[in-house]
């Protein structure tokens, strides 16, 4: 008489379902949110920028567009780029490092001395943007799967914030102090992203896609803590283990199909 000797196993969204929606989450979508403002205010003080430098260096029409459409080409090259990067250096560095970009290149605006300094920092600025959906997928890579759409779609009010927020710091700030001001108060958000970076933990699922399933499982265990909540019994296995296990369970061979129980014959 054989027994067989199995140990339990859970994969990753089997875990997140487990820990739940709580505490941790609540965390990240504050960061990540802060990002996501960080960006609003980015793109909304576009409107209000062009039109301030057109006054005082005498643009003309093309020259002030221009302020605008070189963002949307750093954009355009800032996501693929940051793309890569968070895949294979992480989602933290990632926002890191396009947030230091924003930052950066947005300070460095308020001192551009001429209009082609300015196109320069601007478009730095939009290729730091490029990167803001990396937040998205960032955060939600911590949400359970059955809450991922509606946490989508209550994400999405960060950018209206951040609109709302440039809108009164123009009113605020332009007629005051002008548009430099407003470009460095703009660039603050960003800055925070910089400054708490260290506390931000790496995706869970990107661990897992590399292969790191003791940090991922060091991640889910403060999770399951910081929510009040346990992980499943077992060993946590990865999209990869699974499919090498369904493999396993069921392989053709010479039109036979193994199963891995094992039938009695009498």
């Amino acid at each position: 008489m054989a027994s067989d000797q199995t140990t339990s196993s859970y994969t990753l969204d089997e875990a997140l379902l487990s820990v739940g929606f709580g505490k941790f989450q609540y965390l990240v979508l504050a960061y990540a949110g802060v990002g996501w403002i960080s960006d609003a205010m980015e793109m909304m003080l576009l409107s209000f920028v062009g039109p301030a430098v057109h006054s005082q260096w005498s643009l003309s029409a093309q020259q002030e567009s221009l302020v605008t459409s070189v963002v949307f080409i750093g954009m355009l090259v800032g996501a693929y780029t940051w793309g890569l990067v968070s895949d294979t250096l992480g989602r933290r560095k990632a926002f890191l490092f396009s947030a230091m970009v924003i930052s950066g290149a947005g300070l460095l605006s308020t001192i551009a001395p001429n209009y082609r300094a300015l196109l320069v920092f601007r478009c730095f600025v939009g290729f730091g943007l490029g990167g803001a959906p990396v937040l998205l997928s960032w955060f939600v890579e911590f949400v359970p799967a059955p809450r991922r759409g509606t946490w989508l779609v209550i994400f999405q009010a960060f950018w209206s914030i951040g609109s709302v927020i440039e809108s009164s710091l123009a009113w605020i700030v332009m007629p005051r102090l002008g548009w430099r001001f407003l470009l460095g108060f703009s660039a603050l958000p960003s800055l925070f992203l910089v400054a708490f970076y260290i506390m931000t933990p790496e995706s869970p699922r990107y661990l897992c896609s590399k292969g790191d399933k003791k940090a991922a499982l060091q991640i889910l265990e403060k999770m399951a803590k910081a929510n009040g909540r346990e992980l499943p019994s077992g060993v946590l296995i990865t999209n990869h283990e699974t499919e090498l296990q369904q493999q396993h369970i069921s392989l053709p061979i010479d039109g036979v199909e193994l199963s891995s129980s094992n039938p009695e014959e009498t």
